[in-house]
């Protein structure tokens, strides 16, 4: 409500804004000119082809003039490619085309690195009440756009059309929070002596960038996008080359809002376009959600590149049910935690831990997983869609035989599924299983399989079930179901997970907090600094100023050569 009675204002403000902006950094612009035209041939023009109220709506194969190649977005323009190298995106409920993602030549690459250091002196000294007023602007725009970023999600990543709505408003959470911006930019300040004293300032590092998973095409964006522009940083940001389009329509909308040219560029591309951000020394931070083998890589080549970077990585979140919990809401809490979004988030509770008598409740968990509707994220009553990718549906699938060849139970077996819309026939469609008889060294155990998959394992105790989640070396999430707030509270003083949920199946922080996943879930030697003031202060470097101004009248007559003891 705060930002909406705001938003009248945000127009003009905005306006206000760049214009300001467009005139200091003439001056800047032209000095780099020499880079920021460095990609020599003529881009071609491009736009969007979907509005608020045009967007696709269903899983049809595309026209020919519908499905188009992706633009990247540099100068508040969208342009093509002159890329020969391009990622197919593929509608993961039917396989087809959907558009095509250019690997980015260099020079486009460099040009849009140029633009955003072209862009950064002005942005930086634009006020923060002017920067405030576009993020006003920026949060409207997002929920009139809600159900058309929600569609892209779909079309390209395969969830439900209500889940997607969900990654949606989490990201959209986010930006709200950085309306706050004001109030979380305060510096401090401290009378140390007399006549003197000291005062702290946040200021901006300068160009950084993110890189971005595919399991939440929207909600990370927003991560990153609200924080670094309104604490006056600009931001290269490249998209899953899986489903791009969520964060095209941002950046649309981000421009519509007021950001300056500059300030928000989008590149594409893979390894190269990656390997380019870590090793640009323009670049000052690198935000990056994904898995391990990634993020490792991404925090030590942009560390040893003198990066600040933050880096979100696995999970093995597993879920305790004690005997006195309310069944129904456990049951129905860790099928939703397991299979919604297909397995396919950091936070899916993918492991549930049974203590004692709750293991005969295994046939009421699988009955409830059972009655899911499996279907595209268009359809009606759909409760999970597809997984990412041919490529996925295999891993995941092998990883489930694994378990079979190890020993393990399948209690339903989510392979050889196929929904009944025969236009559905060629998607990634693996349905919710569920694995018992599990041990912790078998491998669908051991490494974490980012699909409908639940596996099940027992403890006799609370404390066994404590003992057995601290020797797994992820850290992201655990969830406890009792009753009891003696058992409750044993639980949060002595598991290692850094998000704890009590009767809450993913419990993670909104945005006046921080994402705080721990151990191996974060880079080695990193932190989990997404959002909250742990955000603000990841896309800021703080600045100490000791002043003195001395109170008498008088000249010193002698230099005091002593070390100052302030007193």
């Amino acid at each position: 409500m705060f930002c909406g009675i705001a938003q009248k204002s945000a127009r003009s403000a905005g306006r206000l804004a760049a214009s300001s902006f467009k005139a200091s950094t003439s001056s800047t612009r032209a000095s780099l000119s020499a880079r920021s035209l460095h990609a020599t041939a003529p881009r071609r023009n491009a736009a969007l082809n979907s509005t608020a109220t045009t967007f696709i709506r269903s899983h049809n194969k595309l026209a020919a003039d519908v499905a188009t190649d992706t633009p990247f977005f540099i100068d508040n323009a969208f342009q093509q490619s002159a890329a020969t190298t391009f990622v197919d995106v593929h509608d993961p409920a039917t396989n087809h085309v959907v558009t095509r993602v250019p690997q980015m030549t260099r020079d486009e690459l460099e040009a849009s690195v140029a633009s955003a250091a072209a862009a950064f002196p002005a942005w930086r000294s634009t006020s923060v009440m002017a920067r405030q007023q576009i993020m006003f602007k920026f949060v409207a725009l997002i929920r009139e756009n809600w159900d058309r970023l929600a569609a892209s999600i779909t079309l390209e990543q395969g969830k439900t059309f209500t889940d997607a709505r969900g990654d949606v408003l989490r990201g959209l959470q986010v930006a709200e929070a950085a309306c706050a911006a004001p109030e979380l930019l305060k510096g401090e300040v401290l009378e140390v002596a007399k006549d003197m004293e000291t005062r702290s300032y946040r200021e901006p590092l300068g160009v950084t960038a993110a890189i971005c998973p595919f399991n939440f095409p929207a909600m990370i964006p927003l991560w990153s996008i609200p924080i670094a522009c309104v604490t006056g940083n600009t931001l290269v940001l490249k998209p899953s080359e899986r489903d791009p389009g969520a964060a095209l329509i941002l950046a649309e909308l981000a421009r519509e809002a007021g950001l300056p040219k500059g300030v928000l560029n989008i590149v594409h591309g893979t390894h190269d376009t990656v390997n380019f951000l870590l090793e640009h020394e323009d670049i000052k931070a690198i935000s990056f959600v994904g898995g391990n083998k990634a993020g490792e890589y991404i925090f030590t080549k942009g560390s040893a590149h003198g990066k600040r970077v933050q880096a979100n990585l696995g999970a093995k979140n597993h879920a305790v049910s004690l005997p006195d919990c309310d069944k129904n809401h456990f049951i129905n809490s860790v099928v939703g935690a397991a299979f919604g979004a297909a397995g396919q988030r950091c936070m899916a509770l993918s492991v549930v831990v049974l203590v004692g008598e709750t293991q005969k409740w295994l046939p009421d968990l699988v009955a409830a997983a059972k009655n899911l509707k499996v279907t595209g994220g268009f359809h009606d009553g759909s409760d999970l869609g597809p997984v990412i990718t041919p490529q996925s549906k295999a891993r995941i699938e092998t990883l489930i035989q694994n378990a079979v060849d190890e020993g393990a139970s399948i209690l339903l077996d989510g392979r050889g599924y196929k929904p009944d819309d025969a236009a559905l026939a060629n998607g990634n469609w693996v349905a919710p299983t569920v694995i018992s008889d599990v041990t912790t060294d078998m491998t669908c155990y051991q490494e974490e399989i980012f699909g409908p998959v639940l596996v099940c394992v027992s403890a006799e105790t609370l404390d066994d079930a404590v003992a057995l989640i601290n020797r797994n070396p992820y850290g992201n999430g655990t969830a406890i179901f009792t009753r009891n707030g003696a058992a409750a509270e044993r639980f949060r003083r002595t598991i290692e997970a850094g998000q704890v949920g009590i009767n809450v199946p993913i419990p993670v922080p909104l945005p006046m907090f921080s994402f705080t996943g721990n151990k191996k879930s974060i880079a080695a030697g990193g932190a989990s600094t997404f959002y909250g003031r742990p955000g603000i202060a990841f896309y800021t470097q703080q600045k100490t100023v000791t002043a003195l101004w001395r109170g008498e009248d008088v000249v010193a007559q002698k230099a005091d050569v002593s070390m100052p003891t302030q007193s």
